[in-house]
């Protein structure tokens, strides 16, 4: 058997069911080739047939992701088979992950099927999705709680006919380690078949057990394992990426296992994931929290200082925690940040070193030295000032003090003209927003969630922001990044806008579509 495990990445798919609101086209991307860097075997990039910006999200990061094997999940019916393979056919690799559940409490109250009649719907499946690809992984969805002869019987006629990876899912989080690994056991002992798949397994952290069940069905034979950055998933979670490639490397004498994950990359798509999600990551957590490295204890601090692995596993630099050796500052040219950017792992394809270096010379201005997670931070939110982008902050004021009443001016370009307008709120960033709610002339929008976040150390880190509205029914979420609270939610607020006025242009060019095929 082999000592590779397959890492199987669903922070686009799972992960990305659990925000408050969809991320962007282009954030999805974003997340997809960080993953690509970090070296993930395959990633889940979505649900095709769930709505046409998800079958268009994966189509994109179908072609353009060329390292790993890109994945669209879809239920045993053919409709999302064909959305499935329609959107992943652009890749140069891909595979269809079909699904259905095989506890008899979803057999009776959810399918209300016979346990004859979910097998025959499992191949029929199975065999429509080889009409596209040989690549194809079927999900026993609960088999956490699935009768073991019965999976043996599924797991069986699924291999038959031509699934080459087995999931094996604790859908629910219900499962203990010795009990989710004897499942393997069986599968492994039972199944005649069984060593023409790869067993996965997809565990939840509903009790805390994921990243535990996961290594338990690791040690018993399972070699591919379905998890996401930071945990990120429904209810609970899901697996720990960076959890289970850093159990794999640092207790590789001991468990005679590996995976591709490139360590170094860890922090870094990590912070990523979080700030695109807008879903910060607690300071105590495993391998990615702001603690994870630290130490307070007088009698720790003294031990790491003699020997750095009295009290580290690991070390910073192992999962991309590096010191900045460079200064950069105003007075640096646009030479020093390509270089670092360079060190960093982008491509110069990746930005517009233009844009880039301007947004730095204006961040050093204000705080005199930037570091490597602020020159981050400026490339990821660069798109908030993309001149296309049919709202554009042009000016913005704001007074607020204990004797005075909250006030704000803002400026914007609304396409081709230039609107200013002035309100007042409980607080200037209040304000701010009722200023840009006058611009936009209507109340159709509504903001229902305002997160502020330290990207950095001190009194001068940048702050971001993540404001959800609520705009005709759907969620949007923005990011703004600035030294300044209100700044950096004016921005964010204009990010949503951004979204919302996209999703318009894309339901009038459907209406019209509709129309004209009407006619």
């Amino acid at each position: 058997m082999t000592n590779q495990v397959k890492i199987f990445d669903t922070t686009l798919r799972d992960g990305e069911q659990a925000l408050l609101a969809s991320l962007s086209a282009k954030e999805k991307l974003q997340i997809a080739l960080a993953l690509e860097r970090l070296g993930v075997d395959i990633m889940e990039a979505g649900f095709p047939v769930s709505s046409p910006g998800d079958f268009n999200s994966v189509q994109m990061i179908a072609r353009e992701v060329k390292n790993s094997i890109v994945c669209g999940l879809a239920r045993a019916v053919e409709a999302d088979i064909d959305a499935c393979g329609n959107a992943l056919k652009v890749a140069d690799q891909f595979r269809i992950h079909t699904f259905l559940a095989t506890s008899d409490i979803h057999i009776e109250h959810k399918l209300r099927k016979t346990r004859d009649q979910v097998i025959d719907m499992a191949v029929g499946a199975i065999k429509y999705a080889r009409r596209y690809t040989d690549d194809v992984e079927f999900s026993c969805e609960d088999a956490g709680r699935t009768d073991i002869d019965y999976l043996c019987r599924v797991v069986e006629a699924a291999i038959n006919a031509g699934a080459n990876t087995i999931n094996i899912p604790d859908t629910v989080g219900y499962t203990i380690p010795t009990e989710f690994g004897n499942i393997v056991t069986n599968l492994m002992n039972r199944v005649p078949n069984i060593d023409k798949a790869t067993i996965s397994v997809h565990c939840h952290n509903d009790l805390g057990l994921a990243v535990a069940n996961s290594l338990a069905a690791v040690e018993q034979g399972a070699r591919q394992v379905e998890c996401t950055m930071n945990g990120i998933g429904e209810r609970a979670g899901n697996t720990s990426l960076e959890e289970i490639a850093m159990i794999l490397q640092t207790r590789e004498s001991l468990l005679g296992l590996k995976s591709n994950i490139n360590s170094t990359e860890i922090h870094r798509t990590s912070k990523l994931v979080s700030q695109l999600c807008n879903m910060p990551v607690q300071s105590n957590k495993a391998i990615v929290g702001t603690n994870a490295f630290s130490h307070s204890s007088g009698i720790h601090q003294d031990g790491v200082l003699k020997a750095q692995n009295t009290y580290e596993i690991m070390t910073p630099e192992s999962v991309g925690i590096n010191k900045n050796n460079l200064n950069m500052t105003s007075r640096s040219g646009r030479h020093v940040i390509k270089h670092r950017l360079e060190e960093l792992g982008y491509k110069p394809e990746d930005y517009d070193l233009e844009a880039v270096y301007a947004a730095f010379l204006e961040l050093a201005d204000k705080k005199g030295q930037v570091y490597d997670y602020d020159l981050e931070a400026l490339l990821f939110f660069d798109q908030q000032k993309h001149d296309s982008a049919h709202y554009q902050l042009k000016y913005l004021h704001a007074t607020s003090g204990r004797e005075i009443v909250p006030s704000a001016t803002v400026t914007l370009q609304v396409g081709e003209e230039e609107v200013t307008k002035t309100a007042i709120g409980n607080g200037p960033v209040d304000a701010a927003f009722n200023a840009i709610m006058e611009v936009l002339g209507h109340q159709d929008l509504v903001v229902v969630d305002f997160k502020l976040d330290s990207k950095g150390e001190g009194a001068d880190a940048l702050a971001q922001v993540g404001v959800i509205a609520e705009y005709k029914g759907r969620r949007f979420h923005g990011i703004g990044l600035a030294t300044d609270i209100v700044e950096a939610g004016v921005k964010g607020l204009i990010f949503v806008l951004n979204n919302t006025y996209i999703a318009d242009q894309i339901d009038q060019q459907k209406n019209q579509q509709e129309r004209v095929a009407g006619v």
